[in-house]
């Protein structure tokens, strides 16, 4: 379990907390699918998982869940659920002519043939579970008019005489409930089977969440009402005498007296979305500390991160470890030009088809919902503030910098031919990571630096690589967490696409790039001296390797900040580069 300590208090969130590969696996399916189906909707055969807030975002990506199959059309590509569907209902879709894609459970779908062999076989079918699950009545199909369904033990006195029977349980029922059901059923028929078919998943979460209730005074379990799982940890918790509550989103935790509580835990079912968790523990500790608790320059640091201030000072830090690096002198429009610039581009970026981009569900998401007009203003006066700058550095400049803000506000838009599997430059593969990092180095690096006749030198392209790297890396670091919060990503983003261990290599190569780059640059007078100065950065991308590497007891807004940081380290090692010239001359 991961404990976070703030005074006298604990917040202890269970390891367990968040998709299971199940349900993983079925939103990654259809996000996939989504990428690439034009304007064509997906539809599910009832909601892909239990989870409203995960339903509503993949309507947004046009994945819309269907109540019945009455009027679809033949051709319609329609995606069986987790928790999967009956042999009649799959007759019914192949009849109708849909594209069928089977995004049921492995787990349910083991459960499946283990009641058809069965029932092949003379079998009564008890199925112990919820008979109003979707899972249920799609495994009573498999049945074949043999099954029962057993909700609780009492259920067991009104069963039919049975010669021989097959016990299988849904896949999140309680392991408690299940074994005492099963040992009746087995006193009542003599020749009975039993197969354990919860899944691992539900187990583990369930021990968890005894140990968890044993420890605490109180404790949140995050997840849709209509989550069955979800529903039975919170009725475990509440059976060891813990007071319980069970909450769908953060908002929630308003009406919850916290000050009676030193010791909170938080469990959530198997498919309750990690960024949701981390929302709750991150509002139940900002509840229980108070405004000034952290002190006023933490939370100054903190909504700078949130409001992209920190990212723009970063980009001024690394403007001025660029001019040096190139020995030119300082200025300090080119400062202002990257800073207002990257405020402005970063700020627009989250309000583009922000409700399935990177915005929903972050810890910048009510700011930003609160001051949506604020925010807008304002970036649009940095973007005319950022140009202003680059005019008084010189015509060329000004036309580079334009152009590159064009190209960027056509990342999200249709440019392509209807027909094309890719329609905007968004929907290439990896393009969001590498064009962040590209757009960074040119505007700090190189554009202030273009006239006629435009040249590029060995120091240009040290400086632009350095600051490519550094941008790049934290831009897939970023998207690693993202993932880990099971956020939904697309393909544009560099660990979706080549996946999470080939990004963390790809990563590890650009820092060891970069070393030698600042190692050999000066003494193959490439750059200043400056270059073996900046190796601190290099250092503190393997820390922040570390930190996402392992799952960590820190808020998502403290990992974005702490990434950041990189670029602030960039203008703090070109400070003391400076006074050590200053100090040896």
């Amino acid at each position: 379990m991961i404990k976070r300590f703030v005074k006298n208090i604990e917040i202890r969130l269970a390891e367990t907390a968040g998709f299971c590969m199940g349900v993983r696996r079925a939103v990654d399916m259809v996000l996939d699918m989504a990428q690439h189906k034009g304007d064509r909707k997906i539809y599910t055969f009832g909601p892909l998982i239990h989870n409203p807030q995960t339903v509503e975002l993949l309507k947004k990506r046009g994945i819309i869940p269907l109540k019945d199959l009455d009027g679809i059309e033949e051709g319609t590509t329609v995606v069986i659920r987790a928790h999967g569907i009956s042999p009649r209902e799959r007759d019914t879709l192949k009849r109708k002519g849909v594209m069928i894609v089977d995004a049921t459970c492995p787990k349910v779908g083991r459960v499946q043939s283990v009641i058809k062999k069965h029932a092949a076989q003379d079998y009564r079918i008890v199925i112990v579970g919820d008979a109003e699950h979707p899972e249920v009545n799609g495994l009573l199909g498999y049945a074949g008019g043999r099954g029962s369904v057993v909700s609780r033990l009492e259920d067991v006195d009104r069963m039919p005489a049975m010669e021989k029977v097959c016990v299988v349980a849904q896949t999140t029922q309680s392991l408690d409930e299940y074994r005492a059901i099963v040992e009746k059923i087995r006193r009542r028929v003599p020749e009975t089977v039993v197969f354990d078919t919860i899944c691992d998943s539900t187990e583990k979460r369930q021990a968890e969440i005894k140990e968890l209730a044993c420890a605490m005074d109180a404790v949140f379990i995050v997840g849709g009402r209509n989550s069955a799982n979800t529903h039975r940890l919170a009725q475990i918790s509440e059976s060891m005498g813990t007071p319980t509550f069970h909450i769908e989103t953060a908002e929630e935790i308003r009406e919850v007296p916290l000050q009676k509580y030193n010791r909170i835990g938080i469990s959530a079912g198997a498919s309750t979305p990690n960024w949701i968790i981390e929302r709750v523990v991150d509002t139940i500790q900002n509840a229980r500390l108070g405004a000034d608790a952290r002190g006023w320059l933490v939370n100054l640091w903190l909504a700078s991160v949130g409001t992209d201030v920190y990212a723009a000072i970063g980009a001024a830090c690394l403007a001025l470890a660029a001019q040096y690096l190139q020995g030119v002198s300082f200025s300090i429009l080119q400062l202002l030009m990257a800073a207002s610039y990257v405020f402005s581009v970063h700020t627009l970026n989250r309000f583009v088809d922000r409700e399935v981009s990177g915005l929903r569900g972050t810890f910048r998401e009510e700011a930003y919902a609160k001051h949506a007009r604020l925010y807008v203003v304002m970036a649009f006066l940095s973007m005319l503030l950022s140009l202003g700058l680059a005019y008084l550095i010189g015509l060329l400049p000004w036309l580079l910098l334009a152009l590159i803000s064009i190209v960027g506000a056509l990342y999200n838009m249709r440019v392509f031919p209807t027909g094309w599997r890719f329609r905007r430059l968004r929907d290439l593969p990896g393009t969001k990571n590498f064009f962040m990092a590209a757009a960074w180095a040119l505007v700090i690096a190189v554009v202030p630096y273009m006239d006629w006749p435009i040249e590029v030198s060995a120091d240009m392209a040290v400086a632009a690589l350095f600051i490519f790297s550094i941008v790049f890396v934290r831009s897939a670091l970023s998207d690693l967490i993202e993932i880990q919060s099971d956020r939904l990503l697309g393909r544009e983003t560099i660990p979706v696409v080549i996946g999470e261990d080939r990004t963390r290599k790809l990563l590890n190569v650009i820092s060891i790039f970069l070393a030698l780059l600042l190692v050999l640059s000066y003494p193959l007078k490439w750059t200043t001296s400056l270059s073996f100065t900046l190796f601190p950065c290099v250092f503190y991308m393997w820390i922040c390797f570390e930190l996402c590497d392992r799952k960590t007891a820190l808020s998502a807004a403290v990992i974005n900040g702490l990434l950041e940081t990189n670029y602030i380290l960039a203008g703090l090692c070109t400070v003391g580069w400076l006074v050590a010239l200053r100090l040896l001359t």
